[in-house]
């Protein structure tokens, strides 16, 4: 769905202002994107790589790389069976030996920045998930270390990116055996639910944080690509302490299972200006669902161009604040919006049975769709509501 805002709408990507801890601040002063705010608090990305990320809170340089010498060999990750019983809830420090030997350290060098994210061992010759914004300054010529959980590291190059979903995947060269992570389902997630969250926050790689689902499909907007489409996601909201260098890491279930990507956190920006660091965690991290990503994991592990729902339409907030829904900026001809008839002016206010509260929420519910699904949207037109069926387009060229 093309998200441009209006050329009113202010950027995404300015300068933090100076005044009360509620401003926005973003991770990276370069991006631009929908000027609806998500949340109140500042939004940062938790691990950018570059200029006004992680590059800011590690300030070691990363070591050179010691690829391994032994035969790659391929293994997928496991994923969970849904129709499989519940696995037995275990401790923190069960998940933790669970986990730890599946997520990586990585550090990026590139001609803009420095920097270190986390990422989550997909197969065991070393394939690796991790966000965009992780490895976005080394997407040319730039250079990625992978350090493993036995002390051992090695080169790594990108596999796939997309700034849409901040997903990304990439290879680490000359290695085997490495212990894939279990892939849950984020649709099982419940608020209240015990998770944890493993990374390497400010660089301190293997560090283990946990707490609760403390709310669920919550839309996040970090940005947005070159041609102004939004970094929005339903984010799984948690409690886990997560920071800047978290980003590309892992939340898992109670049985270890990874059901999010941890992303984004909010903060309390007190005096962070450009080249400060913003205060880190207050107990509000997000993470990408799982289940809406995956589709785009393998896109980009095949060394395809990732695909994305459309409904074929530009869209902003209601000028009433009060008034829920999106309002329907333009609609692009020959999409499918506009074959359903939707038109300017329209208020959305239902996607399925989730409820449109902005222009953010309606962009993260249709993010989480495959093209060539089907869904029922409900909006008003001159105070009448009307309801229709969409067969979502997809923005493959």
């Amino acid at each position: 769905m093309n998200t441009t805002p209006p050329d009113n709408w202010p950027p995404y990507g300015t300068d933090a202002p100076s005044g009360p801890a509620s401003a926005q601040t973003p991770a990276r002063n370069r991006r631009a994107g929908l000027g609806v705010a998500v949340v109140a608090t500042a939004l940062i990305v938790g691990g950018s790589a570059g200029f006004g990320g992680a590059a800011l809170w590690d300030a070691t340089n990363p070591e050179a790389a010691t690829p391994t010498s032994s035969r790659a060999t391929t293994s997928t990750s496991v994923v969970a069976d849904p129709s499989d019983p519940p696995a037995a809830s275990g401790s923190v420090e069960d998940v933790a030996s669970r986990v730890l030997p599946s997520v990586v350290k990585i550090d990026v060098v590139g001609q803009q920045g420095a920097g270190s994210g986390s990422g989550i061992i997909l197969t065991s010759d070393g394939t690796i998930l991790t966000n965009n914004h992780v490895v976005e300054v080394a997407s040319t010529d730039g250079k990625i270390t992978v350090d493993f959980a036995d002390g051992t590291s090695a080169p790594a190059t990108i596999l796939g990116t997309d700034p849409l979903t901040d997903t990304a995947v990439i290879k680490a060269d000359g290695v085997s055996g490495l212990t894939a992570a279990t892939i849950g389902k984020s649709a099982n997630l419940n608020v209240g639910q015990g998770v944890v969250a493993v990374g390497s926050p400010f660089g301190l790689d293997a560090t283990v944080t946990s707490g609760i689902v403390s709310a669920l499909n919550r839309p996040v907007n970090v940005g947005s690509d070159s041609e102004g489409n939004a970094t929005t996601y339903p984010a799984i909201q948690t409690d886990a302490a997560i920071n800047p260098g978290n980003s590309g890491g892992p939340l898992v279930d109670m049985a270890g299972a990874v059901v999010g990507i941890n992303s984004s956190i909010r903060t309390a920006a007190t005096g962070a200006s450009a080249g400060q660091a913003p205060a880190g965690s207050i107990g509000l991290g997000f993470a990408i669902p799982i289940d809406e990503v995956m589709p785009i994991v393998d896109q980009m592990s095949a060394g395809e161009t990732p695909t994305h729902a459309r409904l074929g339409l530009q869209v902003g907030d209601p000028q009433d604040a009060t008034t829920p829904g999106a309002v329907v900026g333009r609609v692009t001809p020959g999409s499918t919006a506009a074959e359903g008839g939707l038109k300017d002016g329209d208020l959305i206010t239902k996607v399925d049975d989730q409820r449109v509260t902005d222009a953010n929420s309606l962009v993260a519910t249709i993010r989480s769709y495959r093209p060539g699904d089907s869904v029922s949207v409900t909006w008003q037109r001159n105070g009448d509501e009307e309801t229709g069926t969409f067969v979502l387009d997809s923005d493959a060229s």
